[in-house]
């Protein structure tokens, strides 16, 4: 018999639509991968690091020349003080920073707020450290929060508040005076603010990314969560990180220590080529993620969906009932899999993002990190639903 900790957790949502994707040959818009290479200068590095001396263990929180570089990273872009030995620890992704930040964090009893919709691991996260979510909703069709329930929502056992900007899978981008409604209650209660900020750099329409460690009063009060995944196409390298106050950082240490041990030492090796890109190529990335969302936007759209047009990430979340009723489905889950089985076209269930399934009952979310022809061909299959 299994763990009693681990008998509610199910397949994840998303991997699950992938699989069975697999099983149809279909075009899979569900889990959030790019179909294209990353740029040409990390494949590079990645040669040199295993044509290197880079095959045992790295130091357990991160190669020296990875954390200096992250630290000099949010110089750059944010003008945060951060120290390479002191605030910074790599892990195998960002699940992983996560898991062994909350692991940190958090007591057993202790309570985290975490907005919904939200990135499925946070939550089976919270029961691993033992500890109670508490979900606070984002309305659509902006996804904004009422800062009033946001406050109602902290108690005496209330920890930390938990949050991904840009949201996976709204494509909500947090507004800074939102950020000071969190930072505010972060101060007033004694909270601490862990915040996912995977695809920082996949911001559209103009818009910035501000990490709340940048707002009065928060960076000793801030676990920054990101990695390289999102932003140079790298899924598999397992590589992220966590940015933190020196006793966050000791405590994320020594949980990420007895979890993993240590990211692959040739990859962080690479990953110090990633960070060291030029600003040109993230002006690039956000320009050619942008008119991808608008191609997608168009074609979900034109097929009969009613999309809620993300402000970042690179997820697009619909309504779609009425496709519900009209072919037989009694849900979002099996909807998305006659989506796979008769349409070709993976996508994922909205509910899978809530913890109040109902929330997301009626809707399916589309990711959009794939080529033009792709993304053209999986907008062609969709017309069939109007048929």
């Amino acid at each position: 018999m299994i763990s009693k900790r681990v008998q509610g957790f199910t397949e994840s949502v998303i991997r699950e639509m992938t699989r069975v994707n697999n099983q149809y040959d279909g075009i899979n818009l569900a889990q959030g991968m790019p179909n294209f290479p990353p740029p040409r200068e990390l494949i590079d590095a990645a040669h040199r690091a295993i044509d290197g001396d880079f095959h045992q263990y790295a130091i357990t929180w991160g190669t020296p020349r990875l954390r200096q570089a992250i630290a000099e990273k949010y110089r750059r872009f944010y003008g945060m003080d951060v120290e390479a030995d002191r605030h910074v620890t790599v892990c195998c992704g960002s699940t992983e920073t996560m898991l062994a930040t909350l692991l940190a964090v958090l007591n057993p009893g202790d309570q985290v707020i975490i907005f919904e919709p939200f990135y499925e691991n946070y939550g089976p996260g919270c029961i691993i450290a033992g500890a109670e979510p508490i979900f606070v909703p984002l309305e659509p069709p902006d996804f904004s929060f009422d800062p009033d329930r946001l406050a109602r929502a902290v108690t005496d056992r209330t920890r930390a508040i938990v949050f991904n900007s840009p949201n996976n899978p709204s494509g909500k981008v947090f507004s800074r005076a939102e950020l000071q409604v969190i930072a505010d209650l972060c101060l007033k209660h004694d909270l601490f603010a862990i915040t996912d900020e995977i695809y920082e750099h996949i911001v559209y329409d103009g818009l910035g990314h501000t990490p709340i460690a940048t707002l009065p009063g928060m960076a000793e009060r801030t676990v920054t969560i990101s990695g390289i995944s999102k932003s140079y196409s790298v899924t598999g390298w397992r590589v992220g990180y966590a940015v933190a106050s020196p006793d966050l950082s000791l405590g994320i240490r020594r949980a990420h220590d007895f979890i993993t041990v240590g990211a692959p030492h040739p990859l962080q090796e690479a990953a110090v080529t990633a960070l060291g890109l030029p600003d040109s190529y993230y002006v690039s990335l956000r320009e050619s993620y942008q008119a991808r969302r608008d191609l997608l936007l168009g074609r979900v759209e034109e097929a009969g969906f009613v999309a809620y047009p993300p402000r970042g990430a690179y997820y697009i979340l619909t309504e779609a009932e009425h496709f519900m009723k009209q072919h037989g489905c009694r849900d979002d889950h099996e909807f998305a899999l006659h989506l796979i089985r008769e349409v070709g076209v993976a996508t994922v269930p909205g509910s899978s993002f809530y913890a109040h399934r109902e929330l997301g009952r009626t809707k399916i979310r589309f990711c959009f990190p794939k080529t033009d022809d792709m993304l053209i061909e999986a907008g062609r299959r969709l017309q069939k639903l109007r048929r």
